[in-house]
């Protein structure tokens, strides 16, 4: 059994790095239903419920710290790579496509959770499905960061992942199989296809060298160090505390280096995303599986979501004119993010690559805030019990 730091970290970064490894190096199918992130959580926890390690005090002032420090510094460098410029850029058209998603969202949600809401587990049931908003509007990294402002229960990341995943992966499904119906619904809606719309290419980043990654990480941890001492003299409430101000903070801090010369500094992105699965595996390795027997209702949850968004959608897009390949981007680049967006778009037209990464982009700026805005209006819904 584990009882000291360094092999409990040993630990973890093996956990965050196999199941990425694997899936570059393999391919498989398996994959694109459980995301490596996923299975990196499920399998930490269980090395955790078998006893791989005792939670010893040391261990756990260190996961108190890599978890407080790692969120706002993997928010900070998440939002290096968002170029609103390039964003507002797009056009009235698109924004409002994105616009009416977003706003699908929301009416998914908050329908979902009045219909839910007396047979959610009490008294915090309600945050799941404010975490799972962050992802959908976002990604992942919105939802650790929602999970962590909130304060949710470690022991609920895994029905916020499991629900966030399966969800995910159905929707994709559903949107690639639809695609060829894109002309009937075209005439449906009266609507011009949006596959001849072009826009600037995201810029590229050079090869991530090793001073490139210690640069990043300084300036992240120094990004975060600032958000959190700003924090100390913001209000706090019951919802907003000084963990929620310090990652909004370091939103804003990442906003505003990505509109300056060094956002052209190769290694942000890279280091995000190896970043956010290590978050993941520490915040995995302080859970276990209780409470996964009510994962059923979440799902039930996530799915009613789903099914109230593609209704609102569908209306917005007889209302506005909206060709299906503008809605099926603009719905994956909230659901599924940058990873999964561009593949949907390059299925459609190449010139539609570029709009699905913006608007994923542009997804990471408001998923947070997104997931927040949810949080405070279940916590306000939620019955006394």
């Amino acid at each position: 059994m584990i009882q000291s730091v360094w092999p409990y970290l040993a630990v973890m970064l093996l956990a965050a790095g196999i199941f990425p490894a694997l899936e570059r190096r393999t391919g498989w199918k398996f994959f694109s239903v459980f995301p490596p992130i996923v299975l990196v959580y499920l399998s930490i926890t269980a090395l955790a419920v078998a006893g791989l390690w005792q939670v010893t005090s040391e261990i756990r002032e260190t996961q108190s710290v890599l978890i407080g420090q790692g969120v706002p510094v993997l928010i900070f460098l998440l939002m290096v790579n968002c170029d609103l410029r390039a964003i507002f850029a797009l056009g009235p058209r698109v924004l409002a496509v994105f616009f009416c998603t977003t706003v699908s969202l929301f009416v998914a949600f908050l329908a979902t959770y009045l219909m839910f809401r007396n047979v959610l587990p009490a008294p915090d049931g309600w945050q799941p499905l404010a975490a799972v908003s962050g992802s959908w509007v976002g990604g992942t990294a919105n939802l650790v960061a929602v999970k962590q402002a909130i304060g949710m229960d470690d022991n609920q990341l895994a029905l916020a992942l499991l629900t966030d995943a399966i969800g995910y992966s159905f929707w994709v499904a559903l949107l690639f199989s639809v695609a060829k119906l894109a002309p009937a619904f075209n005439r449906w809606t009266r609507a011009r296809s949006s596959a001849e719309l072009v826009v600037a290419e995201v810029r590229a980043t050079g090869p991530v060298t090793g001073d490139a990654v210690l640069l990043w990480l300084a300036m992240a941890l120094l990004a975060t160090v600032g958000s959190r001492w700003l924090a100390g003299f913001l209000p706090a409430s019951g919802m907003i505390s000084a963990t929620t101000w310090t990652i909004l903070l370091a939103t804003l801090a990442g906003l505003v280096v990505a509109h300056t010369p060094l956002a052209r500094f190769p290694g942000a992105d890279r280091i995000s995303s190896a970043l956010l699965i290590f978050v993941v595996a520490v915040m995995a390795s302080q859970s276990n599986f209780s409470g996964i027997g009510t994962a059923p209702l979440y799902l039930l949850c996530g799915f009613t979501i789903l099914a109230i968004h593609a209704g609102v959608m569908l209306l917005a897009a007889k209302l506005f004119r909206f060709d299906m390949y503008l809605c099926g981007i603009s719905s994956l680049a909230h659901i599924g993010g940058v990873a999964a967006a561009p593949i949907l778009a390059a299925t459609y037209s190449a010139a539609l690559v570029p709009v699905a990464v913006l608007l994923a982009l542009l997804g990471y700026i408001l998923g947070t805030g997104f997931g927040l805005l949810m949080a405070t209006v279940f916590s306000s819904l939620a019955p006394a019990f």
